[in-house]
């Protein structure tokens, strides 16, 4: 019972927000739901860039999940805000997000735990609100009060919501 209590407080958005245009660049790869466990890995392969990738904007780092496939492939970039795409690493992925209205859900376990949010915003929260996605990049923000070390804190998700 304590899990769906859990569950259940997770299908409330914090906030609605109006994101703003921004580029997001770093390590990408693709992977569907069922491949997805390698994400983690990606992260870790992107971390000695954090601070130090050429035109970075902020402290803020995003998981991007992008151009889906229609049969459950998507791309993840693990990535910060840039100004520019010039001077990028040639490894790095970029993709640039258009102004979108969003639904903002705050994930306050684990990070190891954020299928479970993702999966009660999806199957959950969606289907029973008022709003429907948009075909646009959903993506997760990690701000300065997140801990990688104890994969913690200052994680949100932001669901793109169709206008």
């Amino acid at each position: 019972m304590s899990e769906s209590s859990t569950e259940t407080s997770l299908l409330v958005p914090v906030r609605f927000e109006d994101g703003r245009a921004l580029i997001v660049a770093g390590f990408g790869q693709r992977f569907t739901l069922d491949t997805n466990s390698g994400i983690p890995a990606l992260w870790q392969e992107f971390a000695p860039f954090l601070g130090k990738v050429p035109g970075q904007q902020g402290t803020v780092s995003y998981g991007v999940c992008c151009h889906p496939d229609g049969q459950g492939g998507f791309e993840y970039i693990a990535g910060v805000e840039v100004d520019t795409l010039q001077g990028l690493p040639d490894e790095f992925r970029s993709v640039q997000l258009a102004p979108q209205r969003y639904a903002v859900f705050e994930h306050t376990g684990h990070i190891s735990s954020m299928g479970q949010t993702f999966k009660a915003i999806w199957q959950e929260w969606l289907p029973s609100s008022e709003f429907d996605a948009a075909d646009a990049p959903e993506f997760e923000r990690y701000d300065e009060a997140f801990d990688p070390l104890t994969g913690t804190g200052g994680l949100e998700i932001w669901l793109p919501l169709r206008n």
